[in-house]
Order: structure tokens, then C-alpha cells, then sequence
């Protein structure tokens, strides 16, 4: 008998075994999709991990419903890679899965619910008031999926509530298999007879004879698909190109098909299909400081399978990227280059494009999961040498030919995963997946990540410098606004302080344009009633509502709750609510104002949640249809644009003033990138920092584009307290509903690991915001030696879990862990 263990896209810390029919035993691999039942009812899309002939011991095995692939839709090497990850970040198999694939490669049966016709309600059992609810709503809708239920209704515990009603034979629930692929489709058009069938063409022509338009339809046909042309083969028609072709019309292609001349079926296409090859141009040519950094990556990959690149902001980076691309392709080798947002795929993918016509690829979260499975299979089947340009998510498709892996702007804490598992650092993973294809790694950057620089001066990377900008272009010159003196002169008005204000407008005036850095979202971060105090707080987090005043509502930047802004204040009845605070729409407001006449947009996650967001503002910025560009962190991020001479920082305090370890290297990191977008052309640049502490020695390092000084500010600083490079960080998150338990759960875990760890142990503590959707959260910090392994680390964590798990508040906790929290 064969069986397969097999991995379901659930937080299980193991594979489970399925016996394989007789009829699909010579047909099943490893890497294809099954269909399984898991539990009483539900049935799940699972993926063979391997196969074997000994069935388990400990539970009875279910047979596999269905094989869904002919051939595997995932390699080898991915499932290696699947199983490092769970071990390394702490997390199940079926939590790397449901990251991995797109969710139309993962069909699963959703729960649909409907009247018991046959219930009758009892007397001495009435339905409770939420029962009472659904029943009403089902009697009205029929049949409800258990999501569409909770929607409607905005209760909690719908999946408790059905089950008690199920009990209770007041509803039927049942269980239907759901795909959300859906496939892209082609007409296609064909004659009914064989090439050599002289007499039947013949025929066919008489038979059109008397009406124009369906014969000038017909020999435009046969010229299209090459019928009359002997010496070569026959093109298949599309039902589009031949109507464009012959000036006909969908009813004069219908006439043909009715007098048996033509026929038309469909088959379906992949969306990002290879086309021939389109125009490309060589790569550019190399300065001599680039042409040096190139020649020495090259000789530092005899050395070492990863590289840093530390190039200075503008020094050309992306030139050099293309060029090494070049030489991987001409190898036959495909290549990933990562970039740390979706708004830096839209500015490269022309650049590389130019370069390598149809071979580049894009994918990330903004496609459908239709597209995304197009962009799968192409990578999956494709033999061809192909570069993927992607955010994080591109490290799961299926390459077989890797080469080579680009981590552009490597310290980018946009390469963190926070939620859901696993919770990733796609940096650090994308080394481990060239390590396993025998790639090359190159990680770059103008301000690289402490523990990036450490590991390349301790010679277990290469390092590689480029210290000066592209085309002899200088660095910005840095100045500060004191935010203290400005306030006591009275001077500034808002958040726009009148040095900053005159010298944007002089900057406009002359031609250039500028950016505006304020890493916070919405119009106001809080709203308070002058009168008693009283701040609007998010009913299932511990946070303050930030107000939007383009749609007047205040809303949860941590579970998306929104409300609006009430008129009076529901604590004294007056109407004295204010709003305090500057996010991005607030200062593109102010800048409005101040510069009329001049063109402002907005860059942050409220202006870029639909697919085309980032492309349709980035365009616009570059063709200097804006002047000014307002945004968070995105625009901090390796964008490149020729015209900008400006940036200006609204307040450098929130970045330096927050209780973590890592705080001084993200806003140094963050000043500096921003910083860099300015004169990156021939104009050198200026950048304006608003700020309350000016002799901040982090700021100092910034004024002098200090890095090296930073560096060994901040080495020393983490060798004394123990933080990374010199140890790992994980830390261990418990969550409860209820306050009580999640304190005496974190503290029985604590206590347990302890016991294991010993001194490497701190807390529990309660975090930033402690308590999200409804969620009390708990931490306990765990450091362990930088060498340790994490499948070690991992088991004795579960064991001290099992330890303690059989207590009920710790039962009813979840827990998960942060490997390298950044």
C-alpha cells in the first residue's frame, strides 16, 4: 500500500498520512496538489511532502479524496526550503504553505449553512436572541456561507453559535468545495475542412460568392493561418485578430459558422504567456567607480556565495544590477531581485524591461490570485532564463534555474513578515534559497542593516564599496530646524515651519521639486474635546483613532475598525472636538495652502491600495505634472527621480524617540534614504530636518552621511546590552480575550522556559499596545547565543510548552513566536 505525508495549510506542527488508492498510485508525486478530508466534514487542498510504504501507528488513516495535478506544482527544492523556514521562524509547515501558494492553488471546502425544514421549535428550548437572528436571516437568504452570516449580522463567535443551533437540529450545514481561479479564455477560429481538401475550399468559396464581407472574412482567414501557403505550418486565428484583420463583424463570423465554413472553441491561456522576444537594449554603460564594483562583486563571488554591495545613495546600484543580470541570462539561469516595496517594482520595471524585454517578471500581493497563478505556472513550466522582480512574496515561486538572488535595499524592515506566520525576514530566507539552488546573493545598500555590515567586516560576507554618486552628482547637504526655537519665537504656524515653507517655494520657483517625509497616515493622530478630556479609542485595541477628514472618519490603523467623528462629544454633550497631531493628508493640506498654485499628491497606504496606485502617482511625480510628493516611509525607499532638490523632514523626533533596540538604526536608515532622493542629478540636493533635538548624535551622523561613525556607535552599543549580531532575538507573543488568563498564561511560559533557558528569558511584559482586535497581548523576550540552532531552539521551546499546556488559561491562549523582530 503507498501512502504520502502530506502538509495541510493549518498551524499543525507535523505532516499527516493519507493512503493512496490503487488508481492514483502510479500517477502521485511529490509536489502535487491532493484533496483531503481533515476532521469530521472539512476538506482541505494539501501538497505530498513525500511518499512511503508504513502507515502510522498512533491514529487510522484516511484515504486522499483526489488528485488534483497530472504533474507536481511545486519542486523539491521549494518543500526543502518550506521546511527550513518552519523550523528557523518557529512556525508550522502549513503556515509556510498558505504563504507560499497563491490562494487559487489551494480550493477548500467552505462551510454553507441552511433552515432544518423539518425543526420544529420546542417549548421548554427557546432559541436564544442570536439564535433567533440567524434563523431570521436565513428564512430570508436560504442558504449563507458562515463568513456572509458574520457580516451580516456583526456578531462574535458565529462558529459556536451555529454549532449549538446544529445541535440543536434547528439548521442543516453542509460543505462545498471552493476555487477562485479562474481561468483566462481565447476564441479561436478554424476551417472544418483538411488542408487538402481542394474540392470542399472550392465549394466553400462558391458559397460565399455573393456576399462581400463574408468572403473578404474568409480569404482573410485563410491568408492569417498560412492555409494557402504549403512550405509553412498552420498559425491558429484568434477570434479578435481575424475580425480586426478582415474589418468584419462578430455576425458576418456567425454566418460562416452556420453555413459549416468556419468553427470557433476556446482554450485557455496563461495571462503572462511568453511571447517572442520583444525589443531590448544592452545595459548601460558603467562609470569607472562602477565598473571597479562590479569587477571586484565578480571576483568576490569566487569567495563567497553572498556579496554586499554599500553603495552611497545615487551612486548607480541598479546599472550594475543589470549588468550581472545580463551575464546569469546569457547562462541560461533564471534570476529573483527583491525590492522591498510594490512601489519600487512600478519605478524598475521599465528600467529593466528596456534591458530584457518579455523575460522580466513581476509579481507581488497587488495581482488577482488568478494572475498570480498565471505568473506560477509560467515560472514553473517556462525552461527559458526569466528575472522575477518582486516584493517579498516572489521568494515562493517555483525556480529551477536560480542563479542568481538581488536583495535591493537590504535593510528594509518592509522585508519582515509580521502577520500572519510565518513571520519572515525575506532577506535573510532569500540567502538560505541561493544557498540551496547553489546561487550567488548579492545584498545592497546604502545604509545596510548592523548586522548585514558585521557579518561582511567579519569576512562571512564579501564586501564591495561605491562611494560616489553616478555621473559626479554630490550628496545633499543636511541642515536642521530647531523645533524648540521655533516655538518660542512663535515662528511656526502647524507643522510647516517658515524656513522650510520659503525654501520650498524657492525650490519650486527655480524649476525643482520637492518631497515631504512624515511617517504617519490619516489627517490627525488623535481627537480630543477641549471641554473634559475625552479621546476616542478603538473598541478592540488599546490605541487612539486616528481622524481621516477626506471621508470624516476616525479609524484603527491595527484592526481596521472605523467610525465617524461624532458632532459632540458623548462624555459632556458639548461640541468642542478638536483634532491634534499632523499625518501625510494633513501636511499635504497645510502645503496646499501655504503654496497655492503649486500641485501636491499624497503617497501612503491610503492612497495605494489599488493595484495601479503607486504607478499613477509615481508617474505623475516624474513627469512633473506634481510638484510636491507628501508621503510615509514608501517614499523613502530607492526611488529615483531626476528633478527632486528638495526633501524636507516634519519631525525627526517620532523616529528617534521609541523604546526599542533598533530604534537609532531605523532612523538614521530612514533619514538617510530620504535624504537621498534629493539631487541625484547634476543640481545638488538640499534636505531640511525639522526637529526638537538637533544635537541628537544620530542626526549627526546624518548631517555628515556618517555611516562607518554610526556603525561603530551602534556596534558597541549592542555588544554591551547583548543584542544582535551578538545574539538572536525571538520573541514570544500570548494572546487571550480575557486579561486574567493572558497574564497567568505568559507567566506559567515563562516560568517553563526558564526552567530550559535559564537567564535568557525576560519578561512577561506587555508590549507597545497591548491589546489588539479584541486581543490581550503578552511578550517574553528570549536571547540566544547568534550560533544556536533555531530547530534546537524551536523543540525546547515546545517542550516547554507541552509542559504547561495542560493548564486551562494556557489551553486557551495562542501563541506564536518573532524570530529576529525588526
Amino acid at each position: 500500500m503507498l501512502y504520502v505525508e502530506a502538509i495541510l495549510p493549518l498551524p499543525l506542527y507535523s505532516t499527516f498520512t493519507y493512503s493512496v488508492p490503487d488508481s492514483l498510485a502510479d500517477k502521485i508525486s511529490v509536489g502535487s496538489r491532493i484533496l483531503v478530508q481533515f476532521g469530521r466534514r472539512k476538506y482541505y487542498t494539501a501538497l505530498v511532502a513525500s511518499l512511503c510504504s508504513t502507515p502510522p501507528k498512533d491514529y487510522e488513516v484516511k484515504e486522499i479524496v483526489d488528485l488534483l495535478d497530472s504533474s507536481p506544482i511545486v519542486r523539491r527544492p521549494q518543500i526543502q526550503f518550506w521546511e527550513w523556514m518552519a523550523d528557523y521562524y518557529m512556525c508550522a509547515p502549513g503556515d509556510v504553505m498558505k504563504a507560499a501558494l497563491p490562494s487559487a492553488l489551494k480550493p477548500e471546502s467552505e462551510t454553507v449553512v441552511t433552515l432544518n425544514r423539518d425543526y420544529e421549535p420546542s417549548a421548554g428550548e427557546p432559541m436564544s436572541e442570536k439564535e433567533a437572528l440567524v434563523f431570521s436571516l436565513l428564512e430570508h437568504e436560504g442558504k449563507m456561507r458562515l463568513t456572509d452570516i458574520e457580516h451580516s449580522l456583526e456578531i462574535g463567535d458565529v462558529a459556536r453559535l451555529i454549532n449549538i443551533m446544529f445541535e440543536k437540529g434547528i439548521i442543516e450545514v453542509a460543505e462545498r468545495m471552493v476555487n477562485k481561479y479562474r481561468a483566462v479564455k481565447k476564441t479561436m477560429v478554424k476551417l472544418t475542412i483538411d488542408r487538402d481538401d481542394h474540392d470542399a475550399l472550392h465549394e466553400f468559396m462558391h458559397l460565399v460568392s455573393r456576399s462581400r464581407k463574408q468572403e473578404q472574412m474568409l480569404l482573410n482567414f485563410l491568408d492569417q493561418s498560412r492555409f494557402l501557403y504549403r512550405s509553412e505550418p498552420l498559425v491558429d486565428i484568434e477570434k479578435e485578430q481575424l475580425l480586426k484583420g478582415s474589418n468584419g463583424s462578430p455576425a458576418i463570423l456567425k454566418a460562416l459558422c452556420d453555413k459549416g465554413i468556419l468553427t470557433t472553441y476556446k482554450v485557455v491561456v496563461n495571462r503572462f504567456e511568453s511571447a517572442a522576444p520583444n525589443s531590448t537594449t544592452s545595459p548601460a554603460s558603467l562609470s569607472e567607480a562602477q565598473q571597479k564594483a562590479l569587477s571586484e562583486i565578480r571576483e568576490s563571488f569566487r569567495d563567497y556565495s553572498t556579496v554586499l554591495l554599500h553603495g552611497v545613495t545615487g551612486s548607480g546600484k541598479t546599472e550594475i544590477y543589470t549588468h550581472l543580470i545580463d551575464e546569469v541570462i546569457r547562462q541560461g539561469n533564471q534570476v529573483l531581485y527583491l525590492v522591498p516595496e510594490i512601489s519600487l517594482t512600478t519605478q524598475l520595471t521599465d528600467r529593466v524591461r528596456k534591458v530584457f524585454g518579455n523575460r522580466l517578471i513581476v509579481y507581488h500581493s497587488k495581482f488577482s490570485d488568478s494572475e498570480r497563478v498565471d505568473i506560477w505556472k509560467r515560472v514553473l513550466s517556462s525552461n527559458e532564463p526569466l528575472i522575477v522582480l518582486g516584493a517579498r512574496s516572489a521568494l515562493f515561486l517555483p525556480f529551477h534555474r536560480l542563479g542568481l538572488v538581488i536583495v535591493d535595499e537590504e535593510h528594509e524592515s518592509s522585508y519582515k513578515q509580521y502577520d500572519p506566520a510565518p513571520r519572515y525576514n525575506a532577506r535573510d530566507s532569500a540567502i538560505m534559497l541561493a544557498h540551496m539552488h547553489g546561487a550567488k546573493t548579492l545584498l545592497a545598500s546604502a545604509t545596510p542593516s548592523i548586522e548585514t555590515y558585521y557579518k561582511s567586516l567579519n569576512k562571512k560576507y564579501g564586501l564591495v564599496k561605491l562611494t560616489e554618486r553616478f555621473n559626479g552628482a554630490n550628496l545633499p547637504d543636511v541642515d536642521f530646524i530647531d523645533l524648540r526655537e521655533m516655538r518660542k519665537r512663535k515662528t511656526i504656524k502647524g507643522m510647516i515651519s517658515t524656513p522650510l515653507k520659503l525654501i520650498t517655494q524657492e525650490t519650486l520657483e527655480q524649476g525643482g521639486q520637492a518631497i515631504i517625509f512624515q511617517n504617519r497616515r490619516g489627517f490627525a493622530p488623535v481627537a480630543i474635546c477641549r471641554t473634559c478630556g475625552w479621546t476616542p479609542k478603538c473598541r478592540d485595541c488599546d490605541v487612539s483613532l486616528v481622524y481621516h477628514k477626506q471621508s470624516n472618519m476616525l479609524r484603527c490603523h491595527y484592526c481596521g475598525y472605523s467610525t465617524l467623528l461624532p458632532r459632540v462629544c458623548p462624555a459632556c454633550g458639548e461640541n468642542t472636538i478638536d483634532v491634534y497631531g499632523y499625518g501625510t493628508e494633513r501636511i499635504a493640506e497645510d502645503l496646499h495652502q501655504l503654496l497655492p498654485g503649486h500641485r501636491v499628491a499624497r503617497m501612503d497606504l491610503d492612497t495605494t491600495r489599488n493595484k495601479d496606485g503607486y504607478q499613477e502617482i509615481i508617474e505623475e511625480f516624474s513627469s512633473g505634472e506634481t510638484d510636491i510628493l507628501v508621503g510615509t516611509q514608501m517614499v523613502t525607499k530607492g526611488l529615483d527621480f531626476d528633478n527632486v532638490r528638495l526633501v524636507g523632514v516634519i519631525n525627526a523626533d517620532t523616529l528617534l524617540n521609541f523604546p526599542d533596540f533598533r530604534s537609532n538604526e531605523r532612523a538614521f536608515n530612514m533619514l538617510e534614504q530620504v535624504s537621498g532622493r534629493s539631487g541625484r542629478r547634476k543640481e545638488r540636493g538640499r534636505v531640511l530636518i525639522q526637529t526638537s533635538r538637533p544635537d541628537d548624535p544620530v542626526l549627526g551622523f546624518v548631517r555628515n552621511h556618517d555611516y562607518e561613525g554610526f556603525y561603530e556607535s551602534e556596534i558597541a552599543d549592542r555588544q554591551t546590552f547583548g543584542y544582535p549580531p551578538f545574539t538572536k532575538v525571538i520573541m514570544l507573543y500570548v494572546k487571550n480575550r480575557n486579561a486574567t488568563a493572558v497574564d497567568k498564561a505568559a507567566s506559567f511560559l515563562a516560568g517553563s522556559l526558564r526552567n530550559i533557558f535559564g537567564n535568557r528569558v525576560l519578561g512577561p511584559d506587555r508590549p507597545f499596545v497591548s491589546r489588539i482586535a479584541t486581543m490581550h497581548l503578552r511578550s517574553i523576550m528570549l536571547k540566544v547565543e547568534a550560533a544556536a540552532s533555531m530547530k534546537k531552539v524551536k523543540e525546547l521551546c515546545r517542550r516547554a510548552y507541552l509542559d504547561v499546556a495542560s493548564d486551562p488559561d494556557v489551553k486557551s491562549s495562542t501563541i506564536y513566536y518573532d524570530v529576529d523582530p525588526v
